[in-house]
């Protein structure tokens, strides 16, 4: 294949390094200008007035035209140059209204993700794996993102079992919010003992004689679980950069291109913004961000919304990171942290007292706020103090919502209608709907939340998946949630009532959560003088049945215009990452989200690198031989280091 300015790009193996060289991947590096077109593609465009397209054209940075390929030639110069999606399914780019993607990029280099992995046998072989790349006095941590009931066992490793695979390496595994599993190295590394007090919230498991065995509950809440986790190993800057970068490229190969950052514990500002305010300096966001700042002590929460509002405005930055307001910590007194496990924590009689003062001064300084709310008891008692302010300042203009709200009522719903805010729902369920129909019966499960409801009161509703630490980033397994009703363990959760179209859910994950981040109208759908942001798939969203939503990947992604990631036909116009650092990391060798075997073989098949290397120049045929199953294909060439499976 010969490639010119006017031809499709296709990639193949033989094509790899043209591709390379060839203008398109340049203007994904230095600024370029020139116009682009997509075409052969079935392209959902979201905008009502053209719903449907086969082809694309974008010039600088936005869509300029949307029809048939003929008209949308006709708007661009003779030299654009062309994609050709090849009869695949176009979507905007997808925005997760809440994601805590500035600290998971802080440490993703360090962690082994379970998510998606099908079984505990499986998860245990790669933490084996992970055990002996790992030095001294490095941690194996697997930090969320997963459930036991994803895994053909249903249950988790014990704690004997780590201490078989690590005796001499710490491991920490964070099970949602619920645990943490440390093994007996971890517990020797973080010092807890037989004298060790149980913190406030939290529980060290004991054994008979009083000693630690390694399990740590959240009673009622994750503190111990967060103050535990950060006693662990940190990556200095520089590693600190190229991990934000490679999670940041994990969410784009998933049609991620922006994320509402909800905060989150032990992230602090400005000090824990650097990285990702040096990334957004030089240019490297893959993903456009817009960031809550969350408040982190106990009692100066006040202190620092006050102090917070005479450094930043909400607005604040450009359209790749921007200041978005308050949240989700307002006050320690309101968080009601979920564990289905155990019964609903009451929040204390000083809720509405922390709480009141915060929301005055957000409310004058016009700051939009999220706030974390679980059950209805604490959504109807923020709601009272919300009513009281609203008084006095009308919140009118200011773009305030919950987030979560499993157990909300229908009159809670109705008072958040009337007082103009909104509701992000994530697919927390999806990892937790077993502990809850345990609990509360399954036809209290059928209503968590009730989004039917929600949506009939006329409540912006938007979706997002809470990632890293419980649910996990993948955002194909929140629309499928949301699709089907069933959790990650395949238990059915909704009727049919309470369930929402593919047409609706891909709303939700699009134009719908640009309220969210006031941003309306300017991204989210595939539009003229929208912010060119899209996804090709690699299955038709729409015509996939429905138990196969959940592994659908991007095999090409666009940000503003630019390649941010591309696999299959198009690694060869992907823009190059380097190495996972350090060399140990995980990321190299499992990279994130767990592909399955059908979905490694097809992309082993398609790469554009299979024969020859571009980034590294080695034969990945030769290298592998005959006898290596396509299955390990990229547990080998991530070994290696290669741009092409490592990431």
């Amino acid at each position: 294949m010969t490639f010119t300015r006017r031809d499709t790009i296709a990639g193949s193996a033989a094509a790899a390094g043209a591709l390379l060289a060839s203008p398109l991947y340049a203007r994904n590096n230095p600024v370029a200008h020139s116009d682009l077109i997509i075409i052969n593609a079935k392209v959902s465009t979201l905008d009502r007035a053209n719903p449907q397209a086969e082809a694309i054209a974008i010039r600088d940075g936005k869509f300029l035209a949307i029809g048939s390929e003929g008209e949308v030639r006709a708007a661009v110069a003779p030299d654009a140059e062309v994609i050709d999606a090849k009869g695949r399914r176009v979507i905007p780019g997808l925005i997760d209204s809440h994601m805590h993607i500035i600290r998971g990029g802080l440490n993703f280099n360090m962690e082994l993700r379970w998510d998606g992995v099908p079984s505990l046998a499986e998860a245990m072989a790669m933490l084996k794996m992970q055990v002996d790349r790992t030095p001294a006095p490095q941690w194996v941590r697997v930090v969320g993102g997963f459930t036991e009931h994803q895994f053909a066992e249903k249950r988790l490793p014990t704690i004997a079992e780590l201490n078989t695979v690590a005796p001499d390496t710490p491991v920490f595994i964070l099970h949602l919010y619920d645990r943490a599993l440390l093994n007996g190295a971890a517990l020797r590394a973080v010092g807890y003992t037989r004298d060790t007090p149980n913190p406030p919230g939290g529980e060290i498991v004991r054994d008979a004689a009083g000693n630690p065995t390694g399990l740590l509950l959240a009673q009622p809440n994750a503190t111990i679980l967060y103050a535990t986790l950060a006693k662990g190993p940190k990556l200095p800057p520089e590693y600190a950069i190229n991990s934000t970068r490679h999670f940041m490229r994990d969410v784009n190969s998933l049609g991620v291109t922006g994320v509402i950052d909800a905060g989150g514990g032990f992230q602090n500002y400005p000090e824990d913004y650097e990285i990702i305010e040096k990334l957004h300096r030089d240019g490297e966001l893959t993903v456009r961000i817009s960031y809550n700042l969350f408040t982190q002590k106990p009692k100066e929460e006040l202190a620092d919304f006050q102090s917070w509002v005479k450094q930043v405005s909400p607005g604040q930055g450009d359209d790749s990171y921007r200041h978005n307001g308050a949240g989700e910590m307002l006050v320690y007194s309101a968080a009601d942290f979920e564990d289905f496990r155990v019964a609903r924590p009451d929040m204390p009689p000083n809720m509405e007292g922390d709480l009141e003062p915060v929301i005055r001064l957000l409310a004058e300084h016009r700051w939009p706020w999220r706030l974390h709310a679980t059950y209805d008891e604490t959504i109807g008692r923020a709601l009272d103090v919300y009513e009281k302010v609203n008084k006095d300042i009308p919140f009118e203009g200011i773009n305030w919502f919950f987030d979560h709200a499993e157990t909300i009522s229908d009159r809670n719903i109705d008072r958040i209608a009337a007082l103009g805010g909104g509701i992000a729902v994530q697919h927390r369920m999806a990892y937790q709907g077993e502990y809850f129909v345990e609990r509360y019966g399954a036809k209290a499960a059928e209503r968590t939340p009730p989004i039917a409801r929600m949506l009939a009161a006329g409540l912006h509703v938007g979706a997002g998946t809470d990632a890293t630490r419980v649910a996990s980033y993948n955002p194909w397994v929140s629309l499928s949630w949301l699709v089907t009703g069933r959790t990650m363990g395949g238990l059915k959760l909704y009727p049919g009532a309470n369930r929402v179209s593919r047409d609706k859910a891909l709303a939700m994950w699009t134009h719908e959560n640009t309220w969210f981040s006031n941003e309306v109208g300017k991204k989210g759908q595939i539009k003229a003088g929208q912010l060119a942001d899209l996804a090709v798939l690699s299955d038709d969203y729409f015509s996939v049945p429905e138990d196969e939503i959940v592994h659908i990947r991007s095999v090409l992604t666009l940000l503003g215009g630019k390649v941010v990631h591309g696999e299959g036909d198009y690694a060869g116009i992907a823009p190059a990452l380097p190495k996972p650092m350090p060399d140990w990391s995980p990321v190299a060798v499992f990279g994130g989200y767990h592909k399955t075997p059908e979905a490694r073989a097809k992309l082993a098949a398609a790469c554009a690198c299979h024969s020859a290397c571009a980034v590294h120049g080695h034969d990945h045929a030769s290298a592998l031989g005959a006898s290596v199953p396509v299955a390990d294909v990229q547990t080998f060439w991530g070994a290696l280091g290669c741009g092409c499976w490592s990431v």
